[in-house]
Parts: structure tokens; C-alpha cells; sequence
């Protein structure tokens, strides 16, 4: 019994302490354990630090290339603003280089002899109760001069008549509208005739043309000056087609507007160097023009 409390006694303290002994002893001699215990320290420490090490370095350059995106998408942002800015501004020159050139073009107009002109803007088409007619808007009332009939032309040629005049604007009967009939003859054959509108975007029907007369194909159209409506010599529309009709002792004329009412921006009123002041309104209407 005493055998095997010696032996478990030994096994259980003394053997532990012969053998730290022995370690210890081997250790300051050879240094092996230290250097063993600082390779597996610095292993274990890598091993833990290095995951962590990068992952900071994977965040660290996330989060940078976040700012860095954030950065270049509002650097985007910027220069597409200017570039959206600097396309407004290309379209506004343009504008103004397109409103110059029609101005020079206006400008360059020579009016008939015992006529003037001055100037106008379309403001609108077909509008207020004279819509069933084909009108524009224009910015000149009796105020400045406009009266009922008077010829509204560009450079190009007739666009029709003054149909009402207020005191700042006036509504203008175009030359397509059904409504206007002006006197016109060929420019090279001199043949009377009448031109009537037949509707926007329509040909003129020229009427009048007697079967035998002297007409030709692409003549151009010119006020005759009678009716004392339009001065003489203004074009109006060139000669499209010609057809002759049985039974008809006149021919069948189509021809086409010089002038498309659509894409007018500015027009020319023309006014006779003698032509008096129109008779001014009443209080009453001028209240209710007002």
C-alpha cells in the first residue's frame, strides 16, 4: 500500500518537477524553449493581426474609393451642368445670329414709291374668335399707325392684310385664307387675274384667267395695285400648274404662296406716305379694347 502511494506521489509531483527542472536547466544552457516560445508567440500575433490588418486595409481603400467615386460622380454632375449650360447658350447665339439675319433681311426691303414700312413680330396664330380664319397676331396697333387693309409683306412677298387693329396688336387675314382675294398679274405675260386662298398649307387658286390669255408655267405673280389695297408690283405666288377646261372660257390656275405663314417671326407694315391717321375710337371703345 505504501509502494503505490509512493509511486502515485512520485508520478503525480515529483516527476512534473524532475522534468521542469530538466527543462529549465536545458533552456538557460541552450535558449531552445525561449526561442520557441517567441517564434509560436510572433505566429500566433500574426496570425491574428494579419486578417485584421487586412481588412483594415481593404476598408481603408473601399472607403477611399468611395470618396473617390462620390468625388467623380459629382465632378459628373458639374460638368454636365456647364456642358447642358454651354448648349442653352449655343442655342440662344444661334438664335440670335437666325433673328439678326432676318432683321438685316427686313432691313434690306426697298418699299414702292409714296410707301413706307416698319416693322413687327408675330406673336400668335389663330387666335381669339378670328381663329376660323387664317390670322396671325402682331405686336403694332392703331396706336402706331395700323389700320384695317393694310399690306403686311416680307421680303419675300405678300403675307395679306390688316383685319383688325387694336390699340397695341392687330390681327392679320392671311393671303391662304379663303377670305382674300388679291388682284395680281404675270410678271413677263401681264395678265390680269385674282388670286383666292384655299386654306394654310394650300395652293393659291388664281382665277380670272381668261382660256386665251398669255400665261406661263413658274411665272411669278405680282400685285396689279388695283382695288388700292396693295401697292403695284409685290410678289405673291408663282404659277404651279395650268390646265385648260372643257366647257370653261376660263383656264384653271393653281400656284403657290412665296410666303409660308408658319414659319413667319417678323413681318413688314406697309403704309402710304399720305395715308392720314384712322379715325380714332370712341371712349366707349376705347374702354373696351382697353
Amino acid at each position: 500500500m505504501f509502494r503505490l502511494k509512493f509511486k502515485y506521489i512520485f508520478f503525480a509531483f515529483l516527476l512534473p518537477v524532475f522534468l521542469y527542472l530538466g527543462l529549465y536547466t536545458w533552456n538557460s544552457r541552450t535558449g531552445a524553449l525561449d526561442r520557441f516560445a517567441a517564434y509560436t508567440g510572433m505566429e500566433f500575433a500574426g496570425l491574428v493581426l494579419a486578417p485584421g490588418k487586412w481588412i483594415t486595409a481593404r476598408t481603408r481603400t473601399l472607403w477611399n474609393r468611395y470618396f473617390f467615386l462620390v468625388g467623380t460622380v459629382e465632378e459628373n454632375e458639374r460638368l454636365r451642368e456647364k456642358n447642358d449650360s454651354l448648349k442653352l447658350e449655343a442655342i440662344k447665339l444661334r438664335e440670335k445670329a437666325s433673328e439678326l439675319e432676318r432683321i438685316k433681311s427686313l432691313l434690306r426691303f426697298s418699299p414702292p414709291d409714296d410707301w413706307d414700312y416698319e416693322g413687327a413680330r408675330v406673336i400668335a396664330r389663330r387666335l381669339g374668335p378670328n381663329a376660323a380664319l387664317g390670322t396671325i397676331f402682331i405686336n403694332k396697333g392703331f396706336r402706331d399707325g395700323v389700320y384695317k387693309d393694310q399690306p403686311i409683306v416680307t421680303p419675300d412677298g405678300v403675307v395679306g392684310r390688316v383685319y383688325k387693329a387694336a390699340p397695341h396688336y392687330a390681327s392679320v387675314l392671311l393671303l391662304t385664307d379663303p377670305n382674300n382675294h388679291i388682284p395680281v398679274l404675270g410678271q413677263n405675260s401681264r395678265t390680269n387675274a385674282i388670286t383666292e386662298g384655299q386654306g394654310l398649307d394650300e395652293a393659291l387658286q388664281v382665277k380670272h384667267v381668261p382660256r386665251n390669255a398669255l400665261l406661263f408655267s413658274r411665272e411669278l405673280l405680282v400685285t396689279s395695285g388695283l382695288a388700292d389695297v396693295y401697292p403695284k408690283g409685290l410678289p405673291v405666288a408663282r404659277i404651279k400648274k395650268i390646265k385648260l377646261l372643257e366647257l370653261s372660257l376660263f383656264k384653271k390656275v393653281v400656284s403657290e404662296p412665296l410666303v409660308n405663314p408658319d414659319r413667319l417671326e417678323e413681318v413688314l407694315i406697309l403704309k402710304r406716305n399720305d395715308q392720314s391717321d384712322p379715325l380714332p375710337l370712341t371712349s366707349d371703345e376705347f374702354r373696351i379694347l382697353e
